[in-house]
Formats: structure tokens, sequence, C-alpha cells
């Protein structure tokens, strides 16, 4: 267990970390939802190929059309490359300040609750770094695979296939998306499972945080979804500004785990007090007040007095 001057010393380091990263936070949460709106708009504005298009060469008995259905999609990303390497840059940024983020938070539950799964420290740590990498690398690689494509006036199946998907160099980045992901997940996932249990934060920011968590590795619902991570991140600025509605959690100042209670426990906590109140409401009432003086009292009072 740490001694008085070591818990005094944690908590001045993180309070230090914590204005710093305050601002920080703000502005990540800021960056990652508006990449998601760049991206999404973009891509919403892509041609799509349904079924009977897609099956249309092969329904005239051409195998291998010489310009694809899918070629138009290939294209609109070539034009639009810009705002979607600009989207990655954004969320990228977003992804290393949230890495940083998740390290003080660790770093403060580790030292509360020694025990905690250190494999998340590792995980948010590579994967976080790998993810970075992975996100503006994926999409650089996209955008040159797409505009050989334009440039090489080839625009059948095959070749759309490894402009989008099957070329070399877009497969090593799905596997480093897919194991980059999967490792942030987890790291995050175990890290807002720590801070919960010491107290760091409420138990709607675990769950928040959680969920943000499978939404970053699994970006689905577009923008709309992708607000929740970004709202979480925002609250972390919150959180480390000091800022928090009503006080900040007691662990922080204390330098030791004070798990946050249970809505249960709360219940449980009110129904005491409101109990408590009552009793002492009740015994003060069952107290007899003073009784007035007497007429005979007064007039010995008064007799004293004139005799003094």
């Amino acid at each position: 267990m740490p001694d008085t001057r070591e818990i005094r010393e944690q908590v001045a380091r993180e309070s230090e970390r914590r204005s710093r990263l305050g601002s920080a936070a703000f502005g990540a949460g800021f960056l990652y939802f508006l990449s998601s709106i760049i991206i999404s708009e973009t891509l919403n504005g892509a041609p799509t190929v349904g079924l009977l298009q897609g099956l249309a060469p092969a329904v005239s008995g051409v195998a291998n059309p010489t310009v694809s259905p899918r070629a138009a999609e290939v294209k609109f990303i070539a034009a639009h490359s810009l705002p979607l390497v600009a989207g990655s840059v954004l969320s990228a940024v977003a992804i290393a300040m949230l890495t940083v983020i998740l390290l003080v938070l660790l770093d403060a539950t580790l030292f509360r609750r020694p025990e905690t799964w250190k494999f998340a420290l590792p995980l948010v740590l590579g994967g976080g770094v790998a993810l970075v990498l992975a996100s503006v690398g994926h999409q650089a690689a996209s955008a040159i695979e797409t505009h050989n494509f334009v440039s090489a006036h080839d625009y059948t199946n095959h070749a759309v296939e490894r402009a989008l998907t099957s070329g070399a160099v877009n497969e090593a980045f799905d596997y480093i998306d897919l194991i980059a992901g999967l490792a942030f997940a987890a790291g995050m996932i175990g890290a807002v499972q720590g801070a919960l249990r010491v107290g760091l934060f409420p138990r709607w920011m675990g769950i928040v945080g959680m969920v943000s968590a499978v939404l970053i590795f699994l970006p689905i619902g577009g923008a709309e979804l992708q607000i929740v991570p970004a709202f979480w991140i925002v609250m972390m600025g919150v959180l480390f500004y000091g800022k928090w509605p009503k006080e900040d959690p007691p662990a922080w100042a204390a330098g030791e785990a004070r798990p946050w209670p249970s809505g249960a426990q709360m219940r449980a906590q009110a129904r005491a007090a409101a109990g408590a109140g009552a009793a002492a409401g009740a015994s003060a009432a069952a107290v007899p007040a003073p009784a007035p003086p007497t007429a005979a009292g007064s007039s010995r009072k008064r007799r004293r007095k004139r005799g003094g």
C-alpha cells in the first residue's frame, strides 16, 4: 500500500496531467465527430451498384466486361480522395489523443488498484499507435490505388477488385486495421472497467465508454452513432478539467479506490438518511416543552427581588 507521501505525489502528478489534457480531450472529441461527418457525407455521394446492375453483364452473356458496373464507384473515390484522407487524418489525431487519455486513466487506476488487468496498458498503447498509422495509411493507399485505376484505363472487374479490396497493400492494411482495432477496443474496455471499479467516474460513464470502444472497432451507423465516442471523449475533457457536475469523483483527490455507489446503494443511502431524519424529528417532538411559570412562582420571585 502506498504511504501518505506517495499518495500526495501521485495526486499532484495526476492533477497536472489532467489540467493539460482537458482542452486536448475537448478538441479530440470534436475532431473525431468531424472526421465521421466528413467521411460519411463523402461516401454517401458515391454511386451504388444494385444487384440487377451487377448481374447485367452476366445476364447479357458477358463474363468479364471491359467496363465493370463498379468502375464509377472507384472513379468517385479517386475524385474524392482528398476529403477522405483529410477525414482519416482527423480521426487519427483523435485516436492518438484518446490513447493518451486512456494511458493517464490506466496509470491512475493501477495506482489505486494494482491488481487491475495489466494487459490493458500494452493493448491500448500498441493498438492505439497501430490504429493511428493504419487509419491514415489505409486511406492514402486507397487514394493511390484508385488513381492508378483511373489512369490505367483498365476498368474490368479484376481491376476494380484490385483497387478496392484485393490489392496487396489493401489486404495488408485490412489485417492491420482488424488486429489494431480489436486490441485497442479490448484495452479501452479494460481501462474503462478498471477506472469504474476504483471510482474515477460514475457508472454511466463506464457504460458509455465500453459502448464507445465497440463503435470505434466497428464504425457502424455513420456519423449518427459515432457521436457516442465523441461525447465520451468530450466528457473525459470535462472530468480532466475538474468541471464535473456537482463534484469531482472522490477517488481522484483521495488517491485511493472510492468505488462509485450503484443505483441500489444510493437509494438505500437515501432511505437511511430519510429514516434518520424522521427519527430525529420524532425524538424532538417527544421531548416535553418547558412549563410556563405559574402565578405563585412569579409572586415569590418578585418578593425575593424586593427583599434583596
